[in-house]
C-alpha cells in the first residue's frame, strides 16, 4: 500500500503570533503574503474562531494549499 501525500502543517508555539508563524514556515515569502496564504488555508481558526485567530497549541495549521492526491 503505497500512502498519499499529504498537505505540510506546523503547531503554533506558546503564545506565537500568525506573522511569527508565518516567518517560520514560509520564510522565503513577503511576510503580509505568507500571513495572507495561512489564513486562507486555515479558516477554521481565522474564520471560525472566536476570538478570530487564536491559535492553540494543538492547532494544526496548514502551511500549503490542499494537495491533489489524483
Amino acid at each position: 500500500m503505497v500512502l498519499s501525500r499529504q498537505r505540510r502543517f506546523v503547531t503554533p508555539g506558546p503564545e506565537e503570533t500568525i506573522e511569527e508563524l508565518a516567518a517560520r514556515a514560509l520564510p522565503g515569502q513577503p511576510l503580509q503574503a505568507a500571513v495572507d496564504s495561512i489564513k486562507s488555508w486555515n479558516l477554521h481558526v481565522f474564520a471560525m474562531r472566536r476570538p478570530p485567530g487564536l491559535m492553540l497549541g494543538s492547532d494544526v495549521i496548514f502551511v500549503e494549499p490542499p494537495v491533489s492526491n489524483g
